[in-house]
């Protein structure tokens, strides 16, 4: 891991907005006293990624103007759809999250249970198994969330056919 930064987060988002607006980043690198390469590695690369989405919005916005009436209807119906199995799926996933933590903190506070010097005691016995069962619900809970956004990755994949567009009988 490198050397932390001498710039606050505050003055990389400045560089990071005065280069989308077309500045030089040797000039800010000479500016903020720090390398050009520097600029480079924090900076430029998000930039790029930064302008060309707005390329991508801007292309979308125009190709969305093109469309019918109708055809922006259906259009914004589908977005919204995505995005709502999207929050819904990332909902999901932050609760299950939440509930293998809680399970987790719980299978931990039953350790303690446990007589380290009779470890196979009927009572260490029954503390380690509910360990194991808190431990495996722990684990099925966090993998719900995952699961749901691996059996829908297509729904959220950028393409030229989002589903349901192209079906005869869309359900959006």
């Amino acid at each position: 891991m490198g050397r932390p930064s001498k710039l606050t987060e505050a003055q990389w988002d400045e560089i990071r907005r005065r280069l989308l607006e077309g500045e030089k980043a040797a000039d800010l690198a000479r500016e903020y006293g720090v390398s050009k390469t520097r600029i480079s590695e924090n900076v430029s690369k998000r930039a790029s990624a930064v302008k060309d989405v707005a390329k991508q919005i801007v292309k979308a916005e125009s190709d969305f103007r093109k469309l019918s009436v109708s055809e922006q209807f259906d259009t914004v119906s589908i977005l919204r759809n995505l995005t709502n199995t999207f929050g819904h799926l990332s909902s999901a996933a932050a609760y299950n999250a939440a509930t293998a933590h809680r399970l987790a903190g719980i299978a931990h506070m039953k350790v303690a249970e446990i007589d380290d010097a009779a470890p196979l005691t009927e009572e260490s016995l029954g503390a380690l198994k509910g360990i194991a069962v808190l431990t495996r619900m722990a684990n099925e809970a966090s993998e719900i969330g995952m699961n749901l956004v691996r059996a829908n990755k297509e729904v959220f994949a950028v393409s030229d056919d989002p589903p349901g567009l192209n079906d005869p009988n869309p359900d959006v």
